[in-house]
């Protein structure tokens, strides 16, 4: 976890304490290790044996794993009060950039998916396309709300996500005026597939290490608290921009955001769906049919910051396809310090996260774990290469050969081997 610098202050809330810095460190670039987590939130320790999902991130203490990711349930100060009341961890507000009126949605905007014959309307929703743009509200309205937010729960985490066009100034002015509200982080958007790339926002640059690079350094020079990357899928290797943002400064970063598709086509209109007078554009597809897709990305990225980056208190916020408690401990055996919802919002309610911490405390009940950090990344060994399976199970057939030949007859004993035979035909 990262220190504090200096002095602080603190205020105290009815169930924790909150230190703010006096004053705070910039970004070395030099590449040692970052100075900017200086905000911390000490949150009640867990009693009796209750298994404990707090967890410290880049210096923010959550009171569970569980984040709102950026989009509608983060887009005005009601819905993200109502996150906070339900007990959510944290809050990422929905992407807001400095020019609000280049931002034009349309509706309908989504289509679902149903585990059914084509355009059925039955059946489970496992898949979510949209093709919605960031924020379309003005930036001082959102930002009046951030600030606004922090005042009413100081001692709760607030994320800020931006998204700028390709130009330094806008994009350290813009990191400049939403820091000023007291947001306790920034998860920069380099992965929305559809509608920004056209202005060389979102993927475009998340998917141009170089551009990344750039990005992220005109970022890196001008934030104070901690930044997260967030990553796209729509890539061939997502460890490459993911080394890029951790190198370049980033505390962390996040994966995955939504998959470029096209939902389906509707066989009664002949038109693409979601249908916007009679036409349609490829969106960004999330919702349980990605939670596959999002764990490989996720697993790929947690190698290599343990391989790279291990030496640096770099986070990772798994992100696709969370409905259960299951599905993020899936995220967290796999190296996640965090499991961001969205889509499931939307389709359940923010009532969800009582049932994602009651399922993930079932989890770390049945296999005795106290903590989040005692399982995170377990599983991560358990991966290995497809040549490496082979010989694995090679190796195991001889091996189970070895015994079974052992029990045939006498003239099969070994000399190399007589412990291991007899030790075979033992029954207890």
């Amino acid at each position: 976890m990262g220190s504090l610098s200096g002095l602080t202050q603190q205020i105290c809330s009815r169930d924790s304490v909150v230190e703010f810095p006096m004053t705070r460190s910039m970004y070395n670039p030099m590449m040692k290790k970052s100075c900017r987590v200086g905000f911390r939130v000490m949150a009640s320790e867990a009693t009796g044996s209750e298994a404990d999902l707090s967890v410290t991130v880049n210096g923010l203490k959550m009171p569970n794993p569980f984040v709102i990711g950026s989009g509608p349930p983060g887009t005005n100060f009601t819905v993200m009060k109502k996150a906070f009341d339900e007990g959510w961890g944290a809050v990422i507000a929905k992407t807001v950039s400095l020019d609000a009126a280049k931002v034009v949605n349309v509706t309908p905007r989504y289509a679902k998916l149903r585990a059914g014959a084509n355009g059925s309307t039955r059946g489970q929703i496992i898949g979510w396309e949209n093709i919605e743009l960031i924020s379309d509200r003005p930036l001082e309205t959102m930002l009046n709300e951030f600030k606004q937010l922090k005042q009413e729960y100081p001692d709760r985490i607030l994320i800020a996500s931006i998204m700028e066009e390709y130009n330094k100034a806008a994009w350290q002015e813009l990191i400049d005026r939403v820091e000023q509200t007291g947001v306790d982080a920034l998860e920069i958007n380099f992965s929305c597939p559809h509608g920004m790339p056209e202005r060389k926002m979102g993927a475009a640059v998340g998917q141009d290490c170089a551009l990344l690079e750039e990005v992220c350094g005109w970022i890196n020079e001008k934030a104070t608290v901690p930044v997260w990357a967030k990553m796209t899928p729509n890539i061939t290797d997502i460890t490459q921009p993911a080394r890029v943002a951790l190198r370049t400064g980033c505390e962390g970063v996040s994966a995955i955001n939504t998959i470029m598709s096209v939902m389906g086509i509707n066989l009664d209109t002949l038109r693409p769906e979601p249908c916007v007078e009679g036409y349609s554009t490829p969106g960004g597809y999330s919702s349980k049919a990605v939670h596959p897709i999002a764990l490989a990305k996720v697993m790929s990225i947690a190698q290599m910051m343990k391989s790279e980056f291990a030496d640096r208190d770099c986070s990772l916020s798994g992100i696709g396809g969370v409905e259960t408690g299951g599905d993020a401990a899936e995220f967290i055996l796999l190296g996640a310090d965090t499991v961001q919802v969205c889509t499931g919002v939307m389709m359940h309610g923010y009532g969800i996260v009582k049932k994602l911490c009651s399922e993930l405390k079932d989890f770390m009940k049945k296999h005795n774990f106290s903590s989040i950090e005692e399982f995170k990344g377990l599983s991560l060994e358990y991966f290995t290469t497809h040549t490496d399976l082979v010989k694995r199970q090679q190796e195991a057939i001889r091996q189970r050969k070895a015994i079974r030949k052992g029990l045939a007859s006498d003239k099969d004993w070994t000399g190399d081997g007589f412990v291991q035979e007899s030790e075979s035909m033992v029954s207890n």
